[in-house]
């Protein structure tokens, strides 16, 4: 079976549609194909990339000239089946049905309530806009062979529409973030946070919670989404305590964990997030460090009750940020346990092996 993804905003790279989905397709034998916009024509993995060109920094031509070169391209390929992951791409999935082919609709986000806390859009709009999103993207979703969800949370919304949901999510590959070899006594006095930076996931607090920390200091790897963000933050008194990396590749990711003594996701109560599953708190999770992530009911019961593998707090608080990140530091033997105890959980149940069943079930039924 002849399999073809297709992105208008994602990198080639991707962790969840190239480096966990594509692959593991290629690996069980499928023909696999990516059109993504950007990258040069090659095989990686044993998956076939097909470059188109980028629209960069407008989001409306992107959103119209990219998303038409995509699906172009992958018209191109003939794929038996059409697996799409971007909202902007759903007209493009619809077009793809009428001609007779599979369409599954990977659905990262809520994006009906993401579109409420988007700052580029007017208050005022956000409300309607998200209404009519969701009105189209259920329409649409029904016509679709299958929904893979990011997780639960997006699942129970397609079902009950009567789609054919299945939450495959982002949790990390078993052995790409195991730490070996390194001792908790070897691991710097440093908390860290990997990911994208931007004030709604927390990086003002964070950088303000290090002032009330003692001889601890925070690893940042990553881009700041705006540069006015990294000028806000930079001004604080935290910021001299901050080590800022950039963006790391996956060795480098892997280079922060295996320094840290703490791994940091305390994003911000907006409605989009209570509900997520951040890929970040589970690679904590595989590389043996302890979590600070906020006090949401959702992720209580993965860190506190269930796993007993971190520590919460209000994500609004930053002395509560620095009191978690300074009792970690000052109480070594029961940090490593906490790491340990993340670590065991992934293994048992937060990992992409696991996942990838559910991903090879969908396919299967597909054929």
């Amino acid at each position: 079976m002849k399999i073809c993804h297709l992105t208008s905003v994602h990198p080639h790279n991707d962790t969840r549609i190239f480096i966990k989905e594509c692959r593991s397709l290629a690996v069980s034998g499928y023909e696999v194909h990516l059109v993504v916009p950007g990258a040069p024509d090659s095989v990686i993995d044993g998956v076939q990339l097909h470059g188109v060109s980028k629209e960069n920094g407008n989001r409306l031509r992107r959103m119209t000239k990219t998303v038409d070169r995509v699906l172009k391209k992958g018209f191109e390929i003939d794929a038996d089946v059409y697996h799409f992951h971007d909202p902007e791409l759903i007209p493009a999935g619809l077009k793809l049905k009428k001609a007779g082919k599979k369409v599954i609709y990977d659905v990262h986000e809520d994006v009906p309530r993401q579109i409420l806390s988007k700052k580029w859009l007017p208050s005022y709009l956000r409300k309607g806009i998200s209404a009519a999103f969701e009105q189209f993207e259920n329409r649409a979703a029904r016509k679709f062979d299958a929904i893979l969800a990011a997780t639960p949370h997006i699942r129970d919304r397609f079902l009950t529409l009567g789609c054919q949901a299945r939450d495959v999510n982002n949790y990390p590959i078993l052995e790409e973030l195991k730490i070996d070899n390194v001792s908790w006594a070897e691991k710097e006095n440093v908390a860290c946070y990997v990911g994208g930076i931007t004030a709604i996931r927390g990086i003002r607090e964070m950088v303000e919670a290090l002032q009330f920390t003692e001889s601890v200091s925070l690893l940042l790897g990553g881009k700041f989404v705006t540069a006015s963000e990294r000028d806000m933050v930079a001004a604080l008194p935290g910021w001299a305590k901050v080590g800022e990396l950039g963006y790391v590749n996956r060795e480098g990711v892997k280079e922060i964990y295996r320094k840290s003594k703490a791994g940091l996701v305390v994003l911000h109560p907006t409605i989009n997030y209570v509900d997520a599953l951040p890929v970040k708190m589970f690679e904590y999770m595989a590389a043996g460090l302890p979590v600070i992530a906020s006090n949401f009911p959702l992720w209580e019961g993965i860190i506190v009750e269930k796993g007993k593998c971190g520590l919460c707090v209000d994500p609004l608080n930053p002395r509560q940020i620095a009191s978690a990140i300074q009792w970690l530091v000052d109480h070594p033997e029961e940090a490593e346990r906490m790491g340990e105890n993340g670590r065991k959980a992934v293994e048992t149940e937060y990992n992409w092996e696991r996942e990838n069943e559910k991903l090879l079930a969908v396919y299967e039924s597909l054929a």
